[in-house]
């Protein structure tokens, strides 16, 4: 939940970021000068690049989670198998022992969406965003080559 308070609260600040670079572009085009339309053009592919980015992260998110449903109604969610500090936070070698045991299903099934998902999980776990995220990448492309 606060992951997405966070992203909700980051999409409005960047919408805001656009629509004020945004206006100045067409200020700047609309004042007639060639250097200050130049200018105005390239202050607007600014927010074309914002719009793709929240749209790439959005669909993403939203493809996760759809992932997330299908993996629930089979049964199939990974559950919360990891030990913890008295503090609340993940213990590291619960985490390790967690993840050792994804990557050896998702090597014995590379091709199976399914597994893809729970290293991604086990990724985020062991506090590995970035493979995590390529994980979950690889998950989306296994899962809409299923379904094609």
């Amino acid at each position: 939940m606060k992951q997405r308070v966070t992203a909700l609260v980051l999409i409005g600040v960047l919408v805001f970021y656009v629509l004020l670079v945004g206006s100045r572009g067409v200020l700047a085009i609309k004042d007639g000068r060639l250097t200050m339309m130049a200018l105005g053009v390239g202050v607007l592919i600014i927010p074309v690049i914002g719009v793709w980015y929240i749209w790439r992260e959005l669909r993403f998110g939203f493809t996760m989670q759809q992932l997330a449903r299908e993996l629930e109604a089979e049964g199939e969610l990974p559950a919360d198998e990891l030990e913890r500090t008295p503090g609340g936070r993940i213990d590291r070698a619960s985490a390790d022992e967690i993840f050792a045991k994804r990557k050896a299903e998702t090597e014995a099934d590379p091709e199976n969406w399914r597994t893809w998902y729970r290293l991604a999980v086990a990724y985020s776990d062991a506090r590995d965003n970035a493979r995590g995220r390529k994980a979950m990448l690889k998950a989306i492309k296994l899962h809409r080559a299923e379904r094609a």
